[in-house]
């Protein structure tokens, strides 16, 4: 599957109005605008939410992952996963939130 990836000129902390400013290439979900890779730490955080992403299809969540690895790759950020569904998808974590 071929990324949707690429990288931009914005880093660091994002507010709401910074997210609805990016480019959908940035994002691990494109069509959904979640998970911003802007830089090393927002990929490393997009790896860590990625089960807790909800209402996106099989299909989104292969895409987001070869994204995820595209900007990896792009921030020399180290992911040992080699398919999406070793970081599964649905939350293995607590969520406080609900």
């Amino acid at each position: 599957m071929k990324t949707t990836w690429k990288p931009h000129e914005k880093h660091g902390g994002l507010s709401e109005k910074d997210k609805r400013e990016l480019p959908e290439s940035v994002f691990a979900f494109p069509d959904k605008r979640k998970e911003p890779m802007t830089d090393a730490s927002h990929v490393r955080n997009a790896v860590a939410r990625f089960d807790q992403v909800q209402g996106v299809t099989d299909a989104e969540r292969e895409l987001a992952f070869q994204n995820i690895l595209a900007a990896a790759k792009h921030y020399d950020v180290e992911v040992v996963e080699t398919n999406w569904r070793q970081l599964g998808k649905l939350p293995h974590t607590p969520n406080p939130a609900h």
